[in-house]
């Protein structure tokens, strides 16, 4: 005999248990929700969060985050331009200097990747890739990166083979140092449905002027698939194992390329889904076609763009409603970026 309604008339949660057919099911036996995905911990392998706010920063602490890599090779909030090696080598120190209050403040792991990105052209590059050795020799830097070949820079030019050049320079330290790489990969950003004032100069939630980008260096068919085909030649000149590669802001324009011609980890941004148009379901998409093993999710928060520190924690529910299983989910979020970047269990 069904249990009788204490409300006054029947609610939505009577039919909660419907089928699609219309079916009453089991009322006795509602589903097992899997509560281990409020306490699942995760891991960010790509952000600029040593330049966010503290307040930020703590979300990401509130939110379940148990470890980072801060990448400190971001151009885009040196004051000059062009770029100067000295530019570079500011930020670097200045987020080994800054990396171990934030482990105090914030009770995450924070750890580093530094590298050359070739977004901007930087001069005196050379000056750069002889100081790295030392730099990736200290215990807080886990990663080279993010670089990669760019099809487009800001402000001045930078020459594809010269960059290409740089990047593999980069390639043959990490192998040296048995650390991976992270890459920067082109995004085919999505239409917008409506362009913005001329006048601004910039795009609302990035602070970059986007009237001081170059012509391309890399203009064919697919310029953005070109650019990461590029980096993986580099990375198989250098003698780096492929799996020691993580191509971060993987899309739709290079997913079946690295995960059917490569064996690179993919790394999927969905800080700034409203920039690049990748989000949770993109990720679940990938996940049913190729399975977790080299998927990885980041948020690639900076300072100079319209951000969200929750982006992974929010992912971690899409992905279970999207269909993904939890123990899919933690390889994704959790196990995978630990044992890439050698992290703390």
């Amino acid at each position: 005999m069904p249990a009788p309604h204490a409300t006054v008339r029947p609610t939505d949660a009577a039919s909660l248990d419907e089928s699609p057919s219309g079916a009453v099911g089991d009322r006795e036996s509602p589903p097992e929700l899997p509560t281990e995905l409020l306490n699942i911990p995760w891991i960010d392998p790509h952000n600029h969060a040593h330049t966010l706010s503290w307040e930020d920063r703590e979300r990401y602490a509130l939110s379940g985050c148990r470890s980072m890599v801060m990448v400190s090779s971001g151009y885009h909030w040196t004051p000059y331009k062009p770029v100067e090696a000295s530019d570079i080598r500011f930020l670097w120190d200045d987020a080994i200097n800054r990396r171990e209050a934030i482990e105090r403040n914030h009770f995450f792991e924070a750890k580093l990747g530094l590298g050359v990105h070739t977004g901007v052209r930087i001069e005196d590059p050379d000056e750069l890739l002889a100081a790295m050795d030392d730099y990736c020799a200290l215990d807080e830097v886990v990663a080279v990166g993010e670089t990669g070949v760019t099809p487009t820079q800001h402000v001045k030019r930078w020459d594809v083979d010269e960059q290409q050049a740089v990047v593999q320079t980069q390639m043959e330290l990490a192998d040296d140092h048995d650390l991976p790489v992270l890459l920067h990969t082109p995004n085919t950003t999505p239409e917008a449905k409506r362009e913005y004032r001329d006048d601004l100069g910039v795009t609302p939630g990035y602070e970059k002027n986007a009237g001081l980008g170059t012509e391309p260096v890399l203009d064919g068919e697919n310029p953005a698939l070109e650019a990461v085909k590029r980096d993986v030649e580099a990375a198989r000149d250098a003698g780096l194992d492929e799996e020691r590669v993580v191509a971060s802001h993987a899309d739709a324009n290079n997913t079946a390329y690295l995960m059917e011609e490569t064996d690179c980890y993919l790394s999927y941004t969905i800080g700034h889904s409203w920039l690049v148009g990748v989000d949770a379901a993109d990720v679940a998409n990938a996940i049913d076609e190729y399975g977790p093993e080299r998927i990885m999710i980041d948020t690639d928060t900076a300072n100079v763009l319209r951000t969200d520190p929750y982006a992974v924690k929010r992912a971690v529910f899409e992905l279970y409603r999207y269909g993904i299983d939890v123990d899919d989910i933690r390889t994704v979020v959790y196990e995978n970026p630990r044992d890439v970047f050698g992290l703390t269990e």
